[in-house]
Order: structure tokens, then C-alpha cells, then sequence
């Protein structure tokens, strides 16, 4: 065929590191001989890539496989704990969030700092918030694979292109903070971690209301980015197309209208905190803040429905908060909107990752990154086989 080659050595490698990685990942404490019956790979080549695997501390050796019968216990070997970690960090309007996760996922760190980060400032914040995050790995033992950063703006190429509720256009975070990373928009990360670690929904659209309001959509368990990755821009939906500015420069947009700072303003509110307070307490205004918010919450995504088929909707962030208290009226909005609830009901879930799933799915993306190609991060931190073995 035209336009082909051979498979090099190399991909050869990349390929099998990839397939007994992801097996490993996939049925952790597996002997290489069930690894060998897992991928159609030949015992002595899933012995070479094990090994390469452990010396590199992606893999680690356990006990003995439990099985009956005749034959030799194979060693079981699943992801190390004290592998490379996927760092990931936040940047919202007012705080800044980092999370340290390891290849299975799980959460070794976590902080939170909150601040108004719409000053020139911020950079210098970010890359000292960033540091202090690559100490935490230091005190854990742990090397960092990688950092994912999640910022509420559009994002193509990893240049965020316009973030308008940080007043950033075109801004090269690579550049500014003087290291490469994984830069994409919270919402989609927000996904992404709802995905991985939330109601394993196949299909739904993950909408979290701070400042600004964002969504991420996912369809047969992948994320819709859009042709140039600005799928999912709910927040700047017009709901009121006579209401007040946005910080885009158009009007009436969902996140002007039902926002974080809407809704406090609207319910008498300083903080969070105090809306659910006067919440739990029944205070009229609270109660119609969150009500008129979500009528329009209810139109947005209504268009979202109508367009794309989304069974789902998974409220995040504040919202997820907010839930007790959203979920009637926005669930008569959709109903009202919404014409194939007649037969097929939307349904509405609560994010169990609430306000940490951004910055989970930015670290959870290095890790993803990772698995999926092994060879690449082999070569990158053990440029050669005698290095890994020499470790």
C-alpha cells in the first residue's frame, strides 16, 4: 500500500509496552503468564516488558498468584504505588487547587488556596502554588510524570486563547511559567474525572456553576471537544439576550444569569457557606436565588439536550452543592423544554467529585497519558534500556 512502512523496532516496543501496561492496569495482580494469556504477546516478550516496566517503578512485583492445581505460582505484578504521579493544577477566578494522584488513580495530596486571581500576579501565584505541589511529591517519595493545568477558558493547542473571567487572550502558560505542561479547559477535565471516577455514565453533560459556568460533554465514554476544541461552551449561551453584560461582551449569557456570584447576590449571600446555611434554614431569598437560577440553568441546557441527546446531566462544582435545592426546578424546566422527556426522562446526578473534579482530571490525565503509552515516558526519564536496569 502506498504510504505505508514497516513497524520499526520502536513501535514494535511502544506497542507491546502499551498492551501489557493496559492489561496490567486493567487486572492488577496478574502473574506475566496470565499477562501472556491476557494479550496474545508470547511469554519471554511480556517478561522483556515487565521487566522494563519494574525497573522504571511503573510496575512492581507482589506475592505468589493464588490458584489450585498443579504448576508453579507465578508473581503477580500490578501499577507501583511509588511509580510516576499525574500532578494536576487548578486555576479558578478566586482559588487555586492542586492534586497529586499515582497510576491508579488515587489521591496522595491535595490543597486548595484561595485568592482572586484576576491580577498579573497570578503567574507568579501559579508557579509558587506549583513548586510547593512538587515538594508534597518530594515528602512522599514519589516522582512527578507529569503536570496537567485546568484554567476556565478556551484552550486550542495549549495556548489559552481567551479565559474572559481571568482577562487572559492569548496567553502561553508554557512561556510564562517556564515549563511544559497539559493545559486544557476545566470543564472538559471536569468531565473527564466524572468519567474516570464518578456515576460511570457513558453519556452525559458534567455542568459545574462557580464564576463562571462551564460543561463538558461526553458521548459513548469520550469526551466532544468540538472541531477546534471549544465544544461545550454553555456558559456563554444566551438565556437573556436583553440581560445584563457578561465578561464576554455579549448579554444575558447562563453564567451572568446563574453563576456563583449571581446566586449570591441574588439570595443576600457573602460566601457559599452562607447561601447553604440560609438554605438549610428555608430563607426565602436564598430559596429564590437558586430557583431562578435554575430555571435558567434549565434553558441552557435544554438547548444542550435538544441538540446533542444527552440522556444525563451531572452537576459539579457548586452546583453539586446546590443540588438538594436546584434539582426540582430544573428538572420542570427540562421537562417543560425538553420534548423526548415525555418517553425518556433526563436524568439529573450530583457529582460525588463536587468542586475537586477539574484539578482531579488534569492530574488524572498525565497518569492516563501514561498508561497509554509507557514507551514514551520509558524514553523520556530512561533513555536507554541500561539505564532503566541500572536504576
Amino acid at each position: 500500500m502506498i504510504g505505508t512502512r514497516p513497524a520499526g523496532q520502536h513501535t514494535v516496543r511502544q506497542h507491546n509496552a502499551a498492551l501489557v501496561l493496559g492489561a496490567i492496569a486493567d487486572g492488577p495482580g496478574t502473574s506475566r503468564a496470565g499477562l501472556a494469556a491476557a494479550t496474545g504477546l508470547t511469554k519471554a516478550t511480556v517478561s522483556i516488558v515487565v521487566d522494563r516496566l519494574i525497573a522504571a517503578d511503573l510496575v512492581a512485583e507482589g506475592e505468589p498468584e493464588r490458584r489450585t492445581g498443579p504448576g508453579r505460582r507465578g508473581t503477580v505484578v500490578s501499577l507501583s504505588p511509588t511509580g510516576p504521579h499525574g500532578l494536576g493544577i487548578e486555576i479558578g477566578v478566586d482559588y487555586l487547587a492542586s492534586c497529586l494522584v499515582d497510576l491508579n488513580g488515587t489521591v496522595r495530596a491535595e490543597e486548595v488556596r484561595y485568592a482572586d486571581n484576576r491580577t498579573p500576579r497570578v503567574f507568579q501565584r501559579v508557579s509558587a502554588f506549583l513548586r510547593k505541589a512538587r515538594k508534597q511529591a518530594d515528602a512522599l517519595g514519589v516522582p512527578v510524570g507529569g503536570v496537567g493545568i485546568a484554567v476556565p477558558g478556551l484552550v486550542e493547542s495549549g495556548l489559552v486563547r481567551l479565559a474572559p473571567n481571568l482577562g487572559w487572550r492569548d496567553v502561553d502558560l508554557a512561556d510564562r511559567l517556564g515549563e511544559t505542561f497539559t493545559v486544557a479547559n476545566e470543564a472538559n477535565f471536569a468531565a473527564l474525572a466524572e468519567l474516570w471516577h464518578g456515576s460511570a455514565l457513558p453519556d452525559f453533560v458534567h455542568v459545574s456553576g462557580e464564576i463562571g459556568i462551564g460543561a463538558g460533554i461526553v458521548l459513548d465514554r469520550a469526551l466532544f471537544e468540538g472541531v477546534r476544541g471549544a465544544g461545550g461552551e454553555i456558559g456563554h449561551l444566551p438565556v437573556a439576550p436583553d440581560g445584563p453584560p457578561c465578561s464576554c461582551g455579549a448579554n444575558g449569557c447562563l453564567e451572568r444569569m446563574a453563576g456563583q456570584e449571581e446566586i449570591l447576590r441574588l439570595a443576600g449571600a457573602e460566601t457559599v457557606e452562607e447561601l447553604v446555611s440560609a438554605l438549610e434554614a428555608g430563607d426565602g431569598a436564598a430559596l429564590s436565588a437558586v430557583t431562578t437560577a435554575a430555571g435558567h440553568l434549565g434553558i441552557g441546557l435544554s438547548t444542550v439536550v435538544n441538540l446533542m441527546d444527552v440522556p444525563a446531566v451531572v452537576l459539579g462544582g457548586t452546583y453539586a452543592r446546590l443540588e438538594p435545592w436546584l434539582r426540582e426546578p430544573l428538572l420542570a424546566e427540562l421537562e417543560r423544554r425538553v420534548p423526548s422527556t415525555a418517553w425518556s426522562p433526563v436524568r439529573v446526578i450530583r457529582s460525588s467529585l463536587g468542586t475537586g473534579a477539574a484539578v482531579r482530571g488534569a492530574a488524572g490525565s498525565v497518569i492516563r497519558s501514561v498508561l497509554a503509552d509507557p514507551e514514551n515516558y520509558l524514553t523520556t526519564h530512561w533513555p536507554s534500556d541500561q539505564d532503566a536496569r541500572g536504576r
